[in-house]
């Protein structure tokens, strides 16, 4: 095995390598082999720049199922790395220079968003690994250098009483008519934001009484069943009497009925209601059910938990639950719905009439 030439290669330098080849064959391997294994790797790596390994993942996990809006964040994590190791080869990127990053990152205040990066920068480098353009996760041990962001609930009413307040308080609503449709859903089908707010016609069954949400929006990639109640059909077809043209959103942008409102509608309505971020958001109306549903102690916790699509981390179990409880959780979103006329009127419920069928 050639080592080197005299004198680009020192006979101190020879002598170490003539030892660790050594090594290798002592160890079974032919050193010969790792020595063009090693150059090929080498070679493959040097213009494979981290943001294009990037977009090689993101657009990999976009085939296998990634909802637009993780693509989104993904995308914008990736931005904060595009001036500087963005730039580099993933074979010449040390621990020391993604740390770098995540500190400037980390010293403005932003621990979650540090952490995302980290974890963004360690798949990239062992879809790198995967595909052969690199040895190892130079990300590997980082994760302890990094303080833990602190624990961020999302602000919600859970008092009977303040949300029988909120509730009057959607009803006066006064602004876009898109929107307070949206603030009337919310409370009813208690599901996350983005999976309301990008709703189509299509995925309501009228007949049935059933919202289908498709996997590809769900947050644990599963399709999620939505009871509706009679409170919801009035609601529904009362807003597609508003449907603008063919769009398919039932919450359209105002700017274009191609795209559906902005994630940030909800709460800005919330905020004009005089809800501030700390007493209330549109996530906020998932733990206000969650709380006064199991407070009622009408229901079994297991029909609450498939009602706000929890994943049960017993795939059999959760298959389980998630028929075993269908009848109980048609029942469950009629009570809720009536109980949250109760919370309104604070009083007897109201009897609530549909204008005709779709």
């Amino acid at each position: 095995m050639g080592i080197g030439t005299y004198p680009e290669i020192s006979l101190a330098e020879a002598r170490k390598a003539r030892d660790d080849a050594r090594k290798l064959l002592a160890a079974g391997a032919d050193p010969s082999m790792e020595k063009q294994r090693a150059k090929l790797l080498s070679k493959s790596s040097m213009g494979d720049k981290f943001a294009d390994i990037a977009g090689e993942f993101i657009e990999k996990r976009t085939n296998e199922g990634w909802s637009n809006s993780t693509i989104e964040k993904a995308n914008w994590l990736l931005a904060h790395y595009s001036g500087n190791i963005g730039r580099f080869p993933v074979s010449e990127i040390g621990p020391a220079d993604v740390l770098a990053v995540l500190k400037r990152v980390e010293a403005k205040g932003n621990r979650e968003t540090a952490r995302r990066l980290l974890q963004l920068a360690s798949n990239v480098f062992r879809f790198a690994v995967a595909t052969a353009r690199l040895s190892t996760d130079p990300t590997r041990d980082l994760k302890g250098a990094l303080t833990a962001p602190r624990s961020k609930h999302h602000a919600a009413i859970v008092d009977a009483k303040r949300a029988g307040e909120l509730l009057r308080a959607i009803d006066g609503y006064d602004g876009n008519y898109v929107t307070k449709f949206g603030l009337e859903l919310a409370p009813h089908v208690f599901v996350r934001p983005g999976e309301l707010r990008l709703a189509t016609w299509p995925e309501f069954d009228f007949e049935a009484a059933v919202w289908t949400i498709p996997a590809s929006r769900m947050k644990m990639r599963r399709p999620h069943h939505v009871p509706l109640s009679r409170q919801v059909l009035v609601l529904l077809r009362q807003l597609h009497e508003f449907r603008a043209g063919p769009a398919d959103f039932l919450f359209p942008s105002i700017r274009s009925t191609a795209r559906p409102m902005s994630e940030n509608t909800l709460n800005a309505a919330l905020r004009r209601l005089g809800f501030d971020k700390d007493e209330m958001t549109a996530h906020g109306f998932r733990a206000m059910a969650s709380t006064l549903l199991n407070e009622s102690g009408k229901w079994h916790p297991d029909a609450i938990e498939r009602a706000l699509a929890h994943q049960d981390s017993d795939q059999v179990r959760g298959a389980y639950h998630r028929g075993a409880h269908w009848k109980e959780r048609v029942e469950m979103a009629q009570w809720w719905s009536d109980n949250l006329d109760r919370l309104r009127t604070g009083a007897k419920i109201l009897p609530l009439k549909g204008r005709g069928r779709i």
